[in-house]
């Protein structure tokens, strides 16, 4: 394992952040603050509780899925596109470095950022709110596999991709619906039944009620069925990715 490589890859991404750090972490923060005003405000007022969890707190999770999600396929996808757009592609490409050692560079710093603005999202929602988290574990072990997974995810987006335009199509036009769609405001049992098993397709769910089980005990998914669904979307990602550098997808072009 080359681990020097694998070092610079990240620590050259996370001096990337490090120079745009006011934008990277004052944007979650207002958005988590606005999203408080209108959701836990508004709304709140007239939804007391759901499941006997306070409307405020209930969406503590989702709200904290939607960003995660965004940030890492945008993290990881502009990472590995930007070299590409660049040209400096073809010197990691040509390096003594195997495609699995600039992938846990690469991913590695993206994920990390994304961790990072989680906690910083987590905290901002406890001065909202009486915050409380039944399983640190877990709810630990939700964070670190969605920033993960999701950062494998917008690596691949980012591979594919040959604009700027396109980073964008997935992350607006597929992956914010689904989490608004997926049970991050409200709980599913509250849908119709058929609009219920139609909820059940959308991945998203599995992520977001796993998430907010280990805060509340709440959960419109068995929790080891949540945790099956994102270790097989995460072994997926690894899986394409693998094909895409042995193929030379997008990359030799």
């Amino acid at each position: 394992m080359n681990f020097s490589a694998i070092r610079v890859i990240y620590i050259a991404e996370m001096m990337r952040a490090w120079n745009t750090l006011f934008q990277t972490l004052a944007s979650p923060v207002i958005s988590t603050s606005l999203y408080f005003v209108v959701f836990g405000g508004a709304i709140g007022s007239r939804i007391q509780s759901i499941e006997g969890v306070e409307y405020a707190l209930f969406i503590v999770p989702g709200l904290t899925m939607l960003t995660l999600l965004t940030q890492s396929i945008s993290n990881a996808s502009f990472g590995i596109y930007f070299p590409k757009f660049t040209g400096t592609i073809y010197e990691v490409l040509s390096a003594p470095i195997s495609f699995f050692e600039a992938l846990i560079g690469y991913v590695g710093a993206a994920a990390t950022k994304s961790f990072i603005i989680g906690v910083v999202i987590l905290l901002t929602a406890s001065l909202f709110v009486d915050l409380r988290i039944e399983h640190p574990f877990w709810m630990l072990l939700f964070l670190v596999l969605t920033c993960v997974t999701f950062s494998l995810f917008g690596f691949i987006i980012g591979l594919w991709a040959d604009s700027f335009e396109k980073l964008q199509i997935v992350p607006i036009l597929v992956i914010t619906p689904l989490v608004f769609l997926g049970g991050s405001f409200y709980s599913i049992s509250m849908l119709p039944p058929i609009w219920q098993t139609i909820t059940y397709f959308n991945p998203v769910v599995y992520l977001v009620s796993g998430f907010r089980w280990s805060f509340f005990e709440v959960a419109d998914v068995n929790v080891w069925i949540s945790l099956g669904m994102i270790l097989f979307f995460l072994f997926a990602c690894l899986a394409v990715v693998s094909w895409m550098f042995k193929t030379g997808y997008k990359l030799k072009e």
